[in-house]
Formats: structure tokens, C-alpha cells, sequence
């Protein structure tokens, strides 16, 4: 009687120790191929996070903070690049405040027929030259090069180099 008892048990554990494994193996073999996606899935997003890295480089070229020769005109003359950039831009966002039915720089009049008027959108400082900006009346939109120059006595000039207003369909 104990035999059978002492066998019946060692079959029950045996049982027990071979659903534990079936059981482990099965665990160990979905989290393996979990493990598999996700590394695709980071391969996959490897290569969309470098190509954005690249096409960033790509656009950052024509930039003041990225141009040393721009750099050092600037720092030569004894400015600081990161306090004159944000005044500069400033001094053209300030130009969307002037009176009048007319921006100073933008050779085109309003034409959405809502009152408003041309406005600058966003600005690009290329160097320590020129600027780029787009300018819009909330319909109709273009863009600008523009020559800046910043005077012995701290004043900044604009003289819009030409510009072109997108046509519409």
C-alpha cells in the first residue's frame, strides 16, 4: 500500500514537473517572439528616426546658428549669437505692428477681403546677411529674402532683395 502511494505520487510530481516545463517553454517561446517584433519594430523606427536626422542636417544648413563664418562675424563685432538672433527677429515681427494699410516690406496688399492685411509668418536668419521669411493675410501667402544689415549704432536696416506670392487654384 505505501508503495503504491509513494508510486502514485512520484507519477503525480513527474505530471506536475512536465506541465511546469510544457508550460515554461510555451511562456519562453511568446516572450521570444515578442522580443522579436519589438526589435523589428525598433529597426524599423531606427532607420525613420535617421532619415529625420538627416533631412533636420539637411534643412539646418542655411541657418546663422549653424554657420561659423556667420558666427564669427557676429561674435567678431562683439554680439552674442543667441541674444542676437531673437532681437533681430523681433525687430522684423515688430514691422507686423506698424499703422497702416500696408506692411513696410511686403510689396503685396491684402487680398482675402477680410480687412486684414499681409503679415509676416515666420522668419529664418540664413546668415549674417540674409533672411528668409513667409508672410501671409490668412489666404493667400509668399515669401521674402530680405538683406538685413545692423548699423555701428545697433539699428537694423531691411532691404527685401525680392519675394513672390504663391498663386492659388
Amino acid at each position: 500500500m505505501k508503495n503504491r502511494i509513494f508510486m502514485y505520487l512520484f507519477i503525480f510530481s513527474l505530471l506536475l514537473v512536465l506541465f511546469q516545463y510544457v508550460n515554461a517553454k510555451h511562456i519562453l517561446e511568446d516572450y521570444e517572439k515578442k522580443l522579436d517584433r519589438k526589435v523589428l519594430r525598433e529597426e524599423k523606427y531606427a532607420d525613420t528616426i535617421n532619415q529625420l536626422r538627416d533631412k533636420i542636417l539637411v534643412a539646418s544648413e542655411f541657418s546663422i546658428e549653424n554657420s561659423e563664418q556667420a558666427m564669427t562675424f557676429y561674435e567678431n563685432k562683439g554680439y552674442r549669437i543667441d541674444e542676437l538672433v531673437p532681437f533681430i527677429k523681433d525687430q522684423m515681427y515688430d514691422l507686423n505692428t506698424v499703422k497702416g494699410d500696408e506692411h513696410p516690406l511686403i510689396p503685396y496688399a491684402a487680398m482675402s477681403g477680410n480687412g486684414g492685411r499681409m503679415l509676416i509668418d515666420h522668419i529664418r536668419l540664413l546668415n549674417h546677411e540674409w533672411i528668409i521669411a513667409n508672410f501671409s493675410d490668412g489666404k493667400y501667402w509668399g515669401e521674402l529674402l530680405v538683406k538685413y544689415e545692423l548699423t555701428d549704432d545697433k539699428q537694423l536696416k531691411f532691404n527685401v532683395l525680392d519675394s513672390f506670392l504663391y498663386p492659388t487654384n
